[in-house]
């Protein structure tokens, strides 16, 4: 099935499954934006850079807490 039949196909349905199937595309989304931050700042993910910069800042006393 092509991306433009999906897209006929979810324009064909009553708004209450449209609206059922939007939110459970935003809990795909969300759920796979949850495994990449975790990927990213696990140990040897591309995030442990900045994680170590932000631990230097912080033993360097360079830093504003939050409000």
């Amino acid at each position: 099935m092509s991306l433009a039949e999906i897209k006929h196909a979810i324009e064909e349905l009553p708004e209450g499954e449209r609206v059922a199937l939007a939110d459970w595309l935003w809990k795909v989304d969300q759920r796979a934006w949850d495994t990449e931050l975790i990927q990213d700042f696990s140990p040897g993910g591309p995030g442990q850079k900045l994680l170590k910069e932000v631990d230097a800042a912080i033993d360097r006393g360079d830093f504003k807490p939050l409000e």
